[in-house]
């Protein structure tokens, strides 16, 4: 049996390998499937909910599996948490975004709280909702209710248009250190980072503003960015990135490789009706390791020049220089050092450069990106097999290959069934019976 994100996002792929293979899962469902406990063969059946489950077991609940965890964790230990599942914004490249936005019990987040406070001095959590803080108030009720001001150090992922001045003052009275807010692109998205209508300069000095006023409160501050999106075109996308990190120098940019997770989000059924979806093993989607989404506006030696030349930029000795001076504590201060000379920053940059070498050099390697052939260059299985070491033996045959249109099969065949057979299937999937 498996669920998580493999199974909800390639569930033809995981069909292969197990019985059961499960996307929204509740106690129903999970009930059923042991009562069965059945072998399918040659295919494991597809299992869904209707919904995300309304609850969770909370940190007490699972503090045996917590406490392992952390003891693994040399210096900065953060308890994992989440407040709520889904998400209101519908950012069309997001596992989330056609997931309607649900708030977990208030009062496990409470209890929660209040039992970490007996295992540490001081806390740290992270938040894993998709966008923390959607419900202001009602969260920030609860952590003031649960726990005495700034007891704990929190960290969030949230939205620049939830960031307002006198929201920044009530996190920072509550203990938030750290605030992951997306801009993903100049050109659109205006509805999360509170700029609306505003592209390309205009909306980089708005967002250059509302960023560092948030790092007069919160000392952490990563931007995350998404490249190869369909509206960026040219180097100005790129340059006006450059801009933002000499605007906002304590800020740290994340960089993300635009990806098509399967049947994760709607976008990715247009990619692959365009052709556009390349059949890079899973162990390299990981936002960086590799792009499986063929750019619409440039060749992809012209973009990977762009993404080494924007990295090279946010990386240099003068840009960690600037970020180290402008952060004003710490941790932040050795985090963002650390980051930028390790694997992220120049480890990633030395990757790319391997990557365009590569594109230029090797006929069959471009073949692979241009979507010419489906042979994984060597490139790609030395790698894969140096990080898997003996378990490579182990990966069943066929593997390393997928199919990247699975999405857009499922989805033309449904639409060839005749209406008894959708209602039975989707019966099945919806229900999970």
């Amino acid at each position: 049996m498996l669920g998580g994100p493999h199974a909800r996002c390639y569930p033809q792929d995981a069909q292969q390998y197990f019985d059961y293979v499960l996307g929204f899962t509740n106690r129903e469902i999970i009930g059923e499937i042991l009562q069965e406990c059945a072998q399918h063969r040659p295919m494991g059946v597809y299992v869904s909910a209707g919904q995300q489950p309304t609850v969770l077991p909370g940190v007490r609940e699972r503090w045996k599996f917590i406490e392992q965890t952390l003891q693994k964790a040399p210096l900065i230990k953060i308890v994992p948490m989440i407040g709520s599942m889904g998400c209101p914004y519908t950012c069309s490249f997001c596992i989330d975004s056609i997931v309607p936005y649900q708030p977990m019990d208030f009062q496990v987040i409470k209890e929660d709280l209040q039992f970490l406070l007996t295992k540490f001095r001081r806390p740290r959590v992270g938040w894993h909702d998709p966008n923390f803080g959607v419900r202001f108030d009602d969260y920030m009720g609860i952590i003031e209710e649960a726990v005495p001001p700034n007891s704990i150090d929190f960290i969030g992922e949230s939205s620049l248009s939830l960031l307002s001045e006198d929201h920044l003052k009530r996190l920072a009275r509550n203990g938030f250190k750290a605030i992951l807010p997306g801009i993903e692109s100049w050109y659109e998205l205006g509805n999360k980072s509170r700029t609306g209508s505003k592209q390309g300069q205009e909306k980089l000095r708005k967002v250059s503003e509302h960023v560092n006023l948030i790092l007069r409160y919160l000392p952490y501050v990563q931007t995350n960015f998404v490249l190869g999106l369909d509206s960026d075109e040219g180097p100005e996308p790129f340059e006006l990135t450059k801009k933002f990190v000499d605007m906002t120098p304590a800020a740290f940019p994340g960089y993300s490789l635009l990806s098509a997770f399967g049947q994760a989000a709607p976008l990715n059924l247009e990619y692959q009706r365009q052709g556009r979806v390349l059949p890079f093993p899973f162990h390299f989607l990981n936002n960086n390791h590799a792009m499986n989404v063929k750019p619409k506006h440039y060749s992809w030696p012209e973009f990977y020049r762009h993404v080494i030349d924007l990295t090279e930029y946010s990386f240099s000795r003068r840009a960690i220089a600037r970020r180290f001076r402008a952060a004003t504590s710490r941790i932040p201060r050795w985090m963002n050092f650390v980051r930028a000379v390790s694997s992220e920053g120049f480890g990633r940059l030395r990757y790319y450069r391997e990557v365009l070498r590569h594109l230029e050099a090797d006929p069959a390697f471009r073949d692979y990106f241009e979507g010419e052939t489906t042979e994984l260059p060597p490139f790609y299985l030395n790698i894969l097999k140096r990080d898997l070491g003996a378990l490579w033996d182990w990966l069943p045959e066929g593997a390393v290959y997928h199919d990247p249109c699975a999405y857009q099969k499922s989805v033309e065949e449904q639409q060839t069934l005749k209406p008894n057979q959708k209602a039975i299937q989707a019966h099945r999937v919806m229900q999970g019976s």
